[in-house]
């Protein structure tokens, strides 16, 4: 789409700004999660699964609608043979139970219950540790390899960079109260592959133009750096919002949740790419330069 255009911003120029904004989104969301929490599902939590059998035809989104109206929009649905539904929601008490099965068949005549169970967490304690423990080596490993590749400070700005971006959309997820589920996570783990990704295309361009570092400056020298990639990240951030922005507007309660996630890490990742990593980069090497 920018394929024939020269950019020449000054990005550089406000990067300690855009520093303090970042600093001030992430204090922020470390607020929300230390006051407001997250809005575990039940696959965190451990709550109710119904069995439940329609006489009449029904579909997931008719289930969904049918449970929004006590406030259960959030519940897993799943349909299987002869209009059968396994639906897992959370139960903080025992009159969700009844409530659920007063409105399921208040909406649908010839409703039959077959079986109520009481379950734990899908996510365990273990498997949470375990995933922490899993994702502190993985920032371990691109802090290493981009080390090796690149050089140790932009390691350490990418590592980063995907921190922001992590803290700042759990922050938002907290803000806005909605539910983090294992897509949740899903979308988490694409999103920390996208910026990255982003991250590493900047950071290639400024080690191949750091032979200009004497003669132009860190500050030149990573301004035409970030300016070289940006056709390439406006394309890739627009080619991948454009289907993010379908399934949040029409993909249904389960799927618009994944992509909220999607969109605010691809807002967030490409912002930090250039403003978070560059930025990094820059004030270190102004600080601290190396022969």
């Amino acid at each position: 789409m920018f394929d024939n255009v020269k950019f020449n911003f000054p990005f550089m120029k406000y990067r300690k700004l855009w520093i303090v904004i970042s600093i001030v989104f992430i204090i922020l969301s470390f607020g929300m999660l230390f006051t407001k929490g997250l809005n575990l599902s039940v696959d965190f939590t451990g709550g109710l699964v119904f069995q439940v059998k329609f006489a009449q035809n029904a579909e997931v989104a008719d289930v969904r609608t049918c449970l929004d109206k006590i406030n259960q929009g959030q519940a897993t649905i799943q349909k299987y043979d002869n209009g059968n539904f396994l639906i897992r929601l959370q139960a903080p008490d025992e009159s969700v139970r009844q409530q659920v099965t007063d409105q399921l068949k208040a909406d649908f005549d010839g409703t039959e219950i077959l079986q109520i169970d009481k379950v734990g967490p899908v996510v365990g304690g273990e498997l949470r540790r375990q995933a922490l423990i899993a994702l502190a080596l993985a920032l371990l490993g691109i802090l290493i390899y981009m080390a090796f590749r690149f050089r140790f400070r932009f390691g350490v700005a990418a590592v980063l960079a995907l921190f922001h971006d992590t803290t700042i959309m759990l922050g938002i997820y907290s803000l806005t109260g909605r539910e983090i589920s294992v897509t949740f996570i899903a979308a988490v783990l694409t999103i920390v592959g996208y910026s990255l990704n982003d991250t590493i295309v900047v950071m290639d361009r400024i080690r191949e133009n750091w032979k200009d570092v004497r003669s132009k400056g860190v500050i030149d020298v990573i301004n035409a750096s970030i300016n070289e990639t940006l056709t390439r990240t406006i394309n890739t951030a627009l080619t991948t919002l454009l289907p993010v922005i379908a399934m949040l507007l029409f993909g249904g309660e389960v799927i618009a949740n994944f992509a909220f996630a999607f969109l605010i890490g691809i807002i967030f990742g490409t912002y930090s790419s250039i403003y978070v990593a560059g930025g990094i980069v820059a004030e270190w090497y102004m600080h601290s330069p190396k022969a």
